[in-house]
């Protein structure tokens, strides 16, 4: 079958990234799992990691990602329903693992789930075919699979970390560092669908535009500057409920500056670094919440694909291109050209 293949790691990825014809088709599902046929996938910043190397974690190459896609179901495995053969589905990479028992340890209460990625520990669904457990599964009827390839992940890790964790309220006041990339412009939809005000921030102009135009009310152009007076002005000096920041290191101090009385700090990633100078006083004195999430569960990925096939949520799509101008596609990826999620669309020739 074909499949997008990186070739092996290094920096920049793209060079390594290839179309194959000749790569080995995908497997039976075993049981619980279910096999798709790939109608769209779509790229997220993990891509860019599994071709770079991820820190603790030895991957083999050659090996194909993919954390995001829209495809048909073609085969079910032991114990999965039948009528899950011919739907439409797009799926949840995040696996979680089962928990360690060891008699010694304490109680689970509140650890966090750990997960495995398709895509990232596994090959994933930038190829013709793939397979996930049926429980990662969600029917988008007959939804448009550019549409629902570039929804899932993006739009999970946003409301996980939003919703789930961080606890937004509709009508309260939202910051969103480095707008453009796939979680960042879904947690701007995921704000505006829940009627709060959004303050955004990029190094880019024609982003804040573009942000502009899907709602968010305050654009503020980010030349390294401490720009969290001019979020804290924007709110009347109260400052906003929560700082969604992908950012990180270059970011973190503005977004507690600019954080109210009890607000969320919710951290996804730190793409400028993970050594960030912070502001331990105002992190008591105000009461503020620091929060970091990754992906999320098959509950909310069940919620999130509800609001999708009821319309009320929907992705940006940034570009889509055939499978053959992959390394295309990566060179956008990798220069952070885009605007919304970059697609592409397996039905596509040339």
């Amino acid at each position: 079958m074909r499949a997008i293949v990186v070739s092996r790691q290094g920096s920049p990825v793209a060079p390594n990234v290839s179309l194959r014809e000749d790569w080995p088709d995908a497997r039976q599902p075993d049981r619980g799992e279910a096999r798709m046929r790939t109608l769209a996938s779509a790229f997220n910043h993990m891509d860019l990691w599994v071709g770079r190397g991820v820190p603790g974690l030895s991957l083999e190459y050659p090996r194909v990602s993919g954390c995001d896609a829209c495809g048909v179901v073609d085969a079910v495995g032991e114990g999965v329903d039948p009528a899950w053969v011919g739907r439409r589905v797009i799926y949840n990479a995040a696996v979680r693992q089962p928990e360690r028992a060891r008699p010694d340890d304490p109680p689970g209460s509140t650890l966090a789930p750990e997960y495995e990625l398709i895509g990232e520990h596994h090959h994933g669904a930038h190829a013709d075919a793939f397979v996930a457990p049926v429980a990662n599964l969600a029917d988008v009827g007959d939804a448009d699979p550019v549409a629902g390839a570039a929804f899932g992940l993006t739009t999970l890790t946003a409301y996980s970390m939003m919703v789930g964790k961080g606890g937004l309220r509709p009508g309260q006041c939202v910051l969103i560092t480095g707008i453009g990339g796939g979680v960042a412009t879904s947690a701007l939809a995921i704000a505006r669908w829940m009627g709060c005000r959004v303050a955004v921030t990029s190094r880019h102009q024609w982003k804040l535009d573009r942000a502009a135009d899907l709602g968010a009310g305050l654009g503020v152009l980010d030349s390294g500057q401490d720009w969290s007076r001019e979020v804290r002005s924007w709110t009347g000096k109260r400052g906003v409920d929560m700082a969604v920041d992908s950012v990180g290191k270059a970011a973190h101090l503005s977004c507690i500056r600019s954080l109210a009385r009890g607000g969320a700090y919710v951290s996804p990633g730190c793409t400028t670094g993970p050594d960030a100078t912070t502001d331990l006083a105002r992190l008591f004195w105000n009461q503020l919440r620091v929060l970091g999430s990754t992906m999320g569960s098959n509950e909310e990925f069940g919620e999130i694909a509800s609001l999708f096939r009821a319309g009320l949520l929907a992705p940006v799509v940034d570009e889509v291109f055939a499978p053959a101008r992959c390394r295309e596609a990566y060179e956008r990826l990798e220069a952070g050209q885009q605007f919304g999620k970059i697609v592409i669309d397996w039905r596509a020739e040339g």
